[in-house]
């Protein structure tokens, strides 16, 4: 069997890299901006780190655009762009062909030297048999250069990475939009009714909450991916999350990378979380139910959630001890948009199912958050609290009872748990007690507890502005710098 020329190899660069001949043409430079392309680029253009960067996340969320956008803002750095390479490496072209092979390719063809500093992209890493061995290799031998991985297979890409990269790799995990960064990727092309064009709050939105309440089911309709908000084809059409977003990882990705023999079983598992999403678990029960033994469940469970669909929430009691046995958990599809891929549209009727898909998109925002504000919900005899914020020393900073109505308003006896929570935990101050509610914001004391109520939707959309933020910035790559020279 021929191999490939060199000579078509050559050309596939060319063509992927079209910034060498003409360095404003950048694929997607002008798409609206993930709030995570900020950090991302600091990460990628620091230049004390000896790391590849890993950057995973489910698929069609916007890794390759991001990557191509982190590409601009690099040239827009005055970084020649001969010394940028992008690979794709699913193209059949670099079958076969190791990254450091690819990499001298580039070189010769660029005519660069060994001193100076290029920016490597490897898009779709998993193609590569034993990839992270050969990654590793490179930071090691290039120690000059910047590298950058991204696969959509996300469960090889965080075990690969934490067993083979210790030391030599920074994860970066792109999740599914938020609620705020839907709103602006919906009213790209027009003015919007609820931000300004700095992306701040309109002065008069809550004036305007029902009309933000119906972008929010939207947003759980179809709002969880960039290509369901720009185009109207794949928006219409929920097989596209199904296909190419479920399917593609249940069918495909998981089976390859564990050697899972009964596919059905894993399916019928998840469809089951799925339609339960924000229900409590009860592992013996799911094992009797399904004939599915324990530890096949929780092996599953972790695939599941490596591959970015699922996110387990743990239990605490009212003092937030936690549970030497976690037989009993929460199970959260990490995107609300998923359900109705899988079981139909929600409508505003539907107020059982809403409910819960509402508390779904709650819990999706903080898990942005996860690394450094550790989400559970709390459950003793006379009570239970939907969300339990905890600091990285796990006390509690923050309890939110999820609504979807205004009914706590009037009738208090719905926040007895809440408040027990709270007398018991000492979150007596402004903002650490928050009932959602459907339209009402205010702010009302019970005893020496003050409650903030707030609209739901809103509340998704001040954390999802809050990613912007400087001090959240610096928790996503402060972990990943350690070590810097």
């Amino acid at each position: 069997m021929r191999k490939v020329p060199e000579e078509e190899i050559l050309k596939r660069l060319r063509v992927d890299n079209p910034w060498w001949k003409n360095r404003n043409n950048v694929r997607w430079k002008k798409y609206p901006e993930r709030v995570y392309l900020t950090p991302f680029f600091e990460l990628v253009y620091r230049k004390k780190i000896n790391r590849a960067i890993v950057l995973m996340g489910p698929r069609r969320v916007g890794k390759t655009v991001m990557v191509h956008q982190a590409i601009a803002k690099l040239i827009k750095e005055k970084v020649p762009p001969r010394r940028i390479l992008y690979v794709s490496l699913d193209n059949p072209l670099y079958s076969g062909l190791w990254l450091e092979k690819i990499l001298l390719m580039f070189s010769e063809l660029n005519s660069l030297t060994q001193k100076e500093r290029c920016y490597v992209f490897f898009d779709e890493i998993q193609y590569l048999g034993d990839w992270e061995r050969h990654l590793k290799s490179l930071v090691d031998s290039y120690p000059q250069h910047r590298f950058v991985a991204t696969g959509s297979a996300a469960a090889a890409l965080k075990l690969k990475s934490n067993e083979s990269g210790a030391g030599r790799f920074s994860d970066f995990t792109l999740p599914p939009l938020t609620f705020y960064e839907y709103i602006r990727f919906s009213d790209t092309n027009k003015k919007s009714p609820f931000l300004q064009k700095d992306g701040s709050f309109e002065p008069r939105i809550l004036e305007k909450i029902e009309d933000l309440n119906n972008e929010f089911i939207n947003y759980i309709n179809f709002g969880g991916y960039p290509e369901t908000v720009f185009l109207k084809d794949a928006r219409e059409n929920p097989r596209f999350v199904k296909d190419d977003i479920i399917d593609k990882v249940l069918l495909r990705d998981l089976p390859s990378l564990y050697g899972i023999q009964d596919i059905a079983e894993l399916n019928r598992l998840f469809v089951t979380l799925s339609h339960n999403t924000g229900q409590e678990v009860d592992l013996p029960g799911i094992s009797q139910d399904s004939n599915v033994s324990k530890d096949t469940i929780l092996r599953y469970l972790e695939y599941l959630e490596a591959a970015f669909l699922i996110k387990r929430v743990n239990r605490v009691d009212r003092s937030v001890r936690k549970f030497k046995r976690n037989h009993t958990f929460k199970v959260y599809l990490r995107n609300a948009s998923m359900y109705p891929a899988l079981f139909g549209s929600v409508s505003k009727s539907n107020k059982a199912v809403l409910g819960r898909l509402v508390e779904t998109a709650v819990f999706s925002h903080f898990f942005h958050f996860a690394e450094y504000l550790n989400p559970h919900y709390a459950r003793w005899k006379n009570g239970e609290v939907d969300l339990i914020i905890m600091d990285v020393l796990g006390k509690p900073i923050q309890a939110v009872e999820i609504k979807w109505s205004n009914r706590p308003l009037e009738n208090p006896s719905q926040l007895k748990a809440l408040l027990s929570f709270g007398e018991k935990n000492q979150l007596s101050s402004s903002k650490k007690l928050i009932c959602c509610t459907l339209t009402k914001l205010d702010s009302r004391t019970y005893g020496n507890k003050e409650i903030v109520f707030c609209p739901t939707s809103f509340f998704c959309l001040l954390y999802g502005q809050s990613l912007e933020s400087p001090e959240f910035r610096k928790a996503l790559i402060g972990p990943s710098i350690e070590g810097e020279n």
